[in-house]
């Protein structure tokens, strides 16, 4: 009897003792899921008091790019990764002068070459930090397109992130339905009929389906 009090013991110690450590762990991956949480916000803060505009577009996208994400059934994890990942994915354009941004007019070539620079630059800034979802994939992909037409690396197929041809999909409709410095905003149908053109070519034909259902049925609808 002794011993099995004593085994029954020594037992449950063994599992209070793995049990706290379940515990701390789970703490400490909680802590640093926030920190990592706060530093996305930082930088996209960053980002805000230098271009508003690009702030506002930056929540608009991680918005529609997460509704995306879970209509085409992907797990929460990440579809919070894509969420993260599309607040902060024009960093780059911090190093692009800010009028040149702000332009009223459109941009000449030269002028465009300079903002295709952003992808690559806010790779750099964000390729150091160690984030459990593919962030720096997206800031650096977000502008490539299945045909290899894209930049800044000329990416094909699968050599592009799914997250990153999301974000694709959800920066296009984004960027043409809402008003931009240089004209007023296309409208929605308009931005959905570019995004079906480039079904299969350009862009991904399941986040392409999942968005336009996503309009279609009324479950989603950009916010300014």
């Amino acid at each position: 009897m002794t011993q099995d009090i004593s085994f029954a013991l020594e037992s449950f110690q063994r599992d209070a003792a793995a049990a706290a450590a379940r515990a701390a762990l789970k703490d400490n991956q909680e802590k640093l899921r926030s920190a990592l949480t706060a530093t996305i916000e930082a930088i996209a803060a960053t980002v805000e008091t230098r271009d508003p505009y690009t702030a506002g577009h930056q929540r608009r996208v991680a918005d529609l790019a997460a509704a995306i994400a879970l209509e085409m059934g992907l797990p929460a994890e990440q579809v919070e990764g894509i969420h993260f990942g599309a607040l902060i994915h024009d960093l780059g354009k911090v190093q692009i002068p800010a009028e040149l941004l702000a332009k009223p007019t459109r941009l000449t070539k030269l002028e465009f070459e300079l903002i295709k620079t952003h992808p690559q630059a806010g790779y750099e800034i964000v390729k150091g930090i160690q984030f459990p979802w593919k962030v720096a994939e997206m800031v650096h992909q977000h502008h490539e397109r299945l045909d290899g037409s894209g930049y800044p690396q000329g990416l094909k197929g699968d050599q592009i992130a799914l997250e990153a041809r999301i974000l694709a999909v959800a920066d296009i409709v984004e960027a043409m339905a809402s008003h931009r410095p240089y004209r007023p905003g296309l409208g929605v149908d308009v931005a959905l009929a570019e995004i079906q053109k480039q079904r299969g070519t350009g862009l991904d034909p399941s986040a392409v389906d999942a968005c336009v259902a996503l309009f279609r049925s009324g479950r989603f609808t950009l916010k300014q």
